[in-house]
C-alpha cells in the first residue's frame, strides 16, 4: 500500500524525533542480551569452567568501563565542542578513589588474624606504603577513612566533578576555546601524572595500587565477583548513556549544541554559556570516574601511567572512530578501538592477508606498535570516514531506503518540505536556528584546529 508524500513526511518527522529513544532502547537490548551471554558462557555462577575463559569476562567488562568513558566524551565533545585532552585523569583519580578502599581491604584480609584494632590497623599500613619506603609514617590524612567503601565510592564522584568545576570555572570563565583548551587539558593530565608518581604524595608513587582483590568482601579470584562487575559496568553504561540522552534531547541540550556550532551567538542571546559548559563539564568528568572506578578492580590496578597523555588522546579516537554526537556512535568506536587492540596485542591474529599474499605478524612487538596503529587509525578516519563509523552506516542505510524501499512506498519522487528542519527556538522575543544535532565532521575540527 503507497502512502501519500504529506504521510511520509509526517512519518519521518515522528522517527526523526523518537530516534534517539529508539536507538536508546536498541542498545540496551543489546546489552541485556550480552551481559545474560557472558555469565552464562563462563559459568560464572556455577564455578567457572564454562566454554568462555574467565580472562575474556574481565576483558569485556573493561571495555565497557571504556564504553561508558568515551560517552562521558562525548557529551562534552561530540555535544558540547569541548574537546578535552584530560579525561583520563578523571578516569584514573575515579579509579584511585576505589582502589584506596580495595588495597585497604585486600591487606586486612590478609592480616586478619590480628585481632588488636590498633596492631591490626598499623600492620595494614606497613603492608599498603613499606613497598615505598613510608611503612613507619602515619596514615596520609585522605586514607583516614579509606576502610569505609561509602566514602570512598562518594570520592569516585566528588573529587573528578570538584577538579572539573574549578578547571571549568577558571577556563571557561577566562573564554579559553578551541586547541589551546585541549592543551591546557592535556597538561592538567601531565601535572596530575607526575604529582601521583611522586613517592611522598602518600598514592605509593609509580607502583600504583596493585593486588586490589577484595571488592565488599568478595575476592576477585572468584568467577561469581568478575561477573558481577561486569554486569556492574554494563548497567553503568546503561545509566551514562540514559543520562547522556536526558540531557541532550533537553533545552540543556539544545543549548550546549547551540554553543557548539556559534558560541558567540548564544552568548549574545543571553545565555550564561560558561555555567552550561561547566555543568557538562562537571557531569562527564563524573561519569568518567565512576567508569575508572569499575575499571580498576577488573584490571587489578591503577597506576600513574593512567594519567599519560596517550590515554587521553586514545579517548578522543575512539569517539571519532565510531562517530561523535551520537551516542551509540562512541560506544561502538570505544569497543572496536580496545577488541582490535587486545586482537593484536593478545596474539588472536597472527597474518593478515588471504591466501598467497597472507602476511605472518606473529612476530610483531605489537603493544609497542599499538599507538601507531591508534594514530593511522586516526588519520584514515578523519580523511575517508569524517563522520565515523556509525555515521557510515547510516549513510549505506539512507541510501537503501532512497534506492531499494521510498520509491516502492511513497507517491512522488520528492517529499514536501519538512517544516521542523527550521525549528526556531524562542528567546526573549528573538529567534535562534535550532542548533543540528550532527556536530562538524571530524576533518572540519582537524581544519579549525
Amino acid at each position: 500500500m503507497m502512502m501519500t508524500a504529506l504521510q511520509y513526511a509526517n512519518l519521518s518527522r515522528r522517527y526523526r524525533r523518537a530516534s534517539p529513544m529508539i536507538s536508546m532502547l536498541v542498545v540496551f537490548a543489546l546489552l541485556a542480551a550480552f551481559m545474560t551471554y557472558v555469565p552464562l558462557a563462563n559459568g560464572s555462577f556455577s564455578g567457572g569452567g564454562g566454554a568462555l575463559p574467565d580472562t575474556m569476562v574481565q576483558l569485556f567488562g573493561k571495555i565497557l568501563c571504556f564504553a561508558l568513558l568515551a560517552v562521558a566524551m562525548d557529551l562534552v565533545w561530540g555535544f558540547c565542542g569541548i574537546l578535552s585532552l584530560g579525561h583520563g585523569a578523571f578516569f584514573a583519580l575515579g579509579g584511585y578513589a576505589i582502589g584506596m578502599n580495595l588495597i585497604y581491604a585486600t591487606a586486612d584480609d590478609k592480616l586478619a588474624q590480628i585481632t588488636d584494632a590498633v596492631a591490626r590497623d598499623e600492620a595494614v599500613k606497613q603492608s599498603i606504603f613499606s613497598v615505598v619506603g613510608q611503612g613507619e609514617g602515619p596514615w596520609p590524612w585522605f586514607w583516614l577513612l579509606a576502610d569505609q567503601f561509602w566514602f570512598q565510592a562518594l570520592m569516585v564522584l566528588l573529587v573528578p566533578g570538584a577538579l572539573a568545576f574549578a578547571f571549568g570555572w577558571l577556563a571557561f570563565r577566562s573564554r579559553v576555546t578551541g586547541v589551546y583548551l585541549s592543551i591546557i587539558t592535556q597538561a592538567l593530565t601531565l601535572v596530575l601524572g607526575y604529582l601521583f608518581i611522586m613517592n611522598e604524595f602518600g598514592l605509593r608513587g609509580n607502583n600504583g595500587l596493585s593486588g586490589l582483590q577484595n571488592v565488599l568482601g568478595a575476592s576477585m579470584t572468584e568467577p561469581s565477583t568478575k561477573a558481577w562487575l561486569f554486569i556492574a559496568s554494563g548497567l553503568a553504561l546503561m545509566v551514562g548513556y540514559a543520562l547522556t540522552l536526558f540531557l541532550t534531547q533537553s533545552k540543556f541540550g539544545n543549548i550546549i549544541r547551540g554553543i557548539r556550532d556559534d558560541e558567540d551567538r548564544v552568548r549574545f542571546l543571553g545565555y550564561q554559556v560558561e555555567g552550561y559548559k561547566v555543568f557538562a563539564f562537571v557531569v562527564s568528568a563524573m561519569m568518567a570516574g565512576v567508569a575508572g572506578a569499575l575499571f580498576a578492580p577488573q584490571a587489578g590496578i591503577i597506576n600513574p601511567d593512567s594519567f599519560g597523555p596517550l590515554k587521553s588522546i586514545e579517548i578522543a579516537v575512539w569517539v571519532a572512530l565510531g562517530g561523535r554526537g551520537m551516542i551509540y556512535g562512541a560506544i561502538v568506536g570505544a569497543v572496536t578501538a580496545n577488541l582490535l587492540r587486545s586482537a593484536l596485542t593478545g596474539g588472536w591474529i597472527n597474518t593478515i592477508g588471504f591466501g598467497a599474499v597472507s602476511i605472518d605478524v606473529s612476530g610483531v612487538p605489537w603493544p609497542e606498535f599499538w599507538p601507531i596503529v591508534l594514530g593511522l587509525l586516526f588519520v584514515l578516519v578523519t580523511l575517508f570516514l569524517p563522520r565515523g563509523i556509525m555515521g557510515l552506516w547510516h549513510d549505506i542505510v539512507g541510501l537503501v531506503w532512497q534506492r531499494l524501499f521510498k520509491a516502492r512506498l511513497v507517491e512522488g519522487v520528492t517529499p514536501p518540505h519538512d517544516p521542523d528542519d527550521e525549528a526556531k527556538i524562542r528567546v526573549a522575543g528573538t529567534s535562534l536556528s535550532k542548533p543540528s544535532d550532527r556536530p562538524r565532521s571530524n576533518r572540519d575540527v582537524v581544519a579549525s584546529a
